[in-house]
């Protein structure tokens, strides 16, 4: 017999069973159904149910096939109108007989069932009960420590151990107890931590910041689920909110049913291993934008611990706090935003019901089938984790999920000093800012103050070009009616080629000296007169009042050899020749007697 596609719904009134039967003889068909069994055949398909509510045969019921489709649609009337059938879309589970839960042994699963029903009546306490510790004989012999799914499986890896190493990151799990396990997982990630890639993702978040845009298709159900329940002040069937594929469909009608027997630890470890798969999975989505790529299984495996470590956690709290030291440890992106924002989701899949977390179980399962390695977590945990969601009640999710936003999570308890890190890294920053700014001061500074010098260059220039003018004014004036010649002014360049001519005539080879001439007594009134020795006389005693000598630079020193040199020559112009009747200039006689005014001046050019 060939079980067939199929899927069911329901209104007020109705449940509607929807069975594909391609090539089937649809002239042949028999259906079958009473209170909470339904049985379809049609030869070669055969299909048994057991519905989550009782359905009646009272004359209202219908049945068609279309044969363009190949489907049979039934449609069952409910025993109570307006009764609400919970997992319509839980299809293991529906496929299940009747009386699985009395299978062998029977006395176990009966105990089971019965302390099943009593859980789930009263108020689940999420905190693990701690029991003594007490010291194990070293004289037994070796024990192997279980793990997978409810710590149901042991000795799997001593058959796997060429896999083990690609799959998992603890050393021979089954002689390795869960206090190990966990201390040598603690003792990894804080070898792992990297600052500096904290701290890169942490200020340079561009690419961080656009991924945390992406929305998954559950914020979109949540918010429907959200603004329907405002509406009707009440709870909302999720299956209109959650719709699963076909492939999916298939998926579920390929698992085994099962029945597991879990005792009150077992069941905590179960719960909390969901929530830390189910944030490692809200990472992975976010990260790549619900694309998958080949680092897909890595990244769920790795970040939950529960997968990498067979972890078993004893808290929600304690969960949080792993997963968020493992994504700042190994992905690509490690920002506390993502820890927050795999959280927030997980609190909304689990708010949306089963079916949310079925269908995200299920791409799980086909992300980890279709890699190599991590298919070994499929048999360990992630199928049984689908077969056994669609059996517990949907307030037990929650409660959950209301106990998981309850529970904080901070950057001080992953116990990495991310706080400490990012204030030293934000002060480092400020001075690099603050040095920054100041080197670009300084180069701005510095072409201003090379303006100023050229300025100040040009100014010099203009000065010298002015009272070098100044100069050749006074010789042009030097036969006017007041004969007054202009006090130096500035510095003045001698030509070291001229020879220095003093009153009498004499020539002279000179050096150059430096003078200082006050500016109130700088103004010599030179008489063009025909008696040039009374003219020397008095400007002997000018200059004896006037001038000291000072040490000053070259071309100063040299200026104001070359003014004196002109006054002598203006003042030795009319003796120096003498026009005879005939126009023939005659030299004049040379004195014997040396001139006062004659300075002869050594030049710094001299000293070198």
């Amino acid at each position: 017999m060939v079980t067939p596609a199929f899927e069911l719904t329901q209104d007020l009134d109705f449940l509607t069973i929807i069975i594909k039967v391609p090539y089937a003889r649809a002239s042949e068909f028999d259906v079958y159904f009473e209170g909470e069994d339904f049985k379809f055949y049609a030869k070669p398909y055969f299909l048994r149910l057991t519905l989550p509510g009782r359905v009646v045969e009272d004359g209202r019921e219908k049945a068609s096939y279309n044969t363009d489709k190949g489907t049979f649609t039934i449609l069952l009337p409910k025993e109570i109108p307006g009764q609400y059938f919970e997992g319509l879309d839980m299809l293991t589970s529906l496929l299940a007989p009747k009386k699985s839960r009395s299978a062998k042994p029977l006395v176990e699963e009966i105990a089971a069932s019965a302390e099943l029903s009593e859980e789930e009546e009263e108020e689940f306490d999420w905190e693990i009960e701690q029991t003594p510790y007490e010291e194990s004989a070293g004289s037994t012999l070796p024990l192997q420590y279980c793990y997978g799914f409810g710590s149901l499986r042991s000795g799997v890896f001593q058959r796997l151990q060429d896999e083990l190493s690609d799959v998992i990151d603890v050393k021979d799990p089954d002689q390795t107890p869960v206090e190990e396990r966990r201390r040598k997982r603690l003792a990894a990630e804080d070898a792992k931590f990297e600052p500096d890639h904290y701290l890169a993702d942490f200020f340079e978040d561009e690419a961080i910041q656009h991924v945390l845009k992406y929305k998954p298709w559950w914020v979109d159900a949540h918010k429907k689920m959200t603004a329907l329940q405002r509406e009707s002040h009440q709870e909302h069937d999720t299956h209109t909110l959650v719709v699963f594929s076909e492939e999916e469909r298939e998926q579920l009608r390929k698992f085994t049913n099962k029945s597991y027997l879990l005792d009150k630890r077992s069941r905590h470890h179960v719960y909390l291993g969901l929530i830390d798969i189910l944030l490692a999975y809200c990472y992975e989505i976010c990260v790549n934008e619900g694309d998958r790529n080949v680092e897909s299984s890595w990244n769920i495996r790795k970040l939950s611990a529960t997968l990498c470590w067979l972890e078993n956690f004893t808290s929600l709290h304690d969960v949080l706090v792993s997963f968020g030291r493992r994504v700042l440890c190994y992905p690509l992106y490690r920002h506390f935003g993502l820890v927050t924002r795999a959280f927030n989701d997980t609190v909304m899949i689990l708010q949306l019901g089963k079916a949310a977390v079925l269908k995200c179980l299920l791409d799980i399962h086909k992300i980890f089938m279709e890699n190599d390695p991590s298919y070994i977590l499929n048999d360990l945990f992630i199928t049984d984790y689908c077969i056994w969601i669609q059996k517990i009640k949907s307030k037990k999710l929650a409660a959950l999920s209301e106990s998981l936003q309850k529970t904080t999570l901070t950057k001080s308890h992953v116990g990495f000093e991310l706080e400490e890190l990012e204030a030293a890294a934000v002060l480092v920053q400020e001075e690099e800012r603050t040095l920054k700014a100041a080197g670009t001061v300084s180069k701005q500074q510095l072409p201003s103050s090379e303006s100023e010098t050229s300025d100040s260059e040009e100014s010099s220039s203009t000065s010298s070009s002015e009272t070098e003018g100044s100069d050749s004014d006074e010789r042009e004036s030097s036969s006017s009616e007041d004969g007054k010649i202009n006090s130096l002014q500035g510095m003045l360049q001698e030509e070291r080629t001229a020879p220095l001519i003093d009153c009498n005539g004499l020539r002279q080879g000179t050096n150059t000296s430096t003078f200082e001439v006050s500016d109130e007594k700088s103004k010599v009134s030179l008489q063009s007169t025909s008696v040039p020795g009374k003219l020397i006389e008095e400007l002997e005693k000018q200059m004896h009042a006037a001038i000291r000598l000072s040490e000053q630079p070259e071309g100063l020193a040299t200026a104001s050899c070359a003014l004196q040199e002109r006054e002598e020559s203006c003042v030795s112009e009319p003796d120096r020749f003498s026009n005879d009747t005939t126009g023939k200039g005659n030299f004049l006689e040379v004195s014997s007697k040396t001139s006062p005014l004659l300075f002869l001046c050594s030049t710094n050019e001299g000293e070198d």
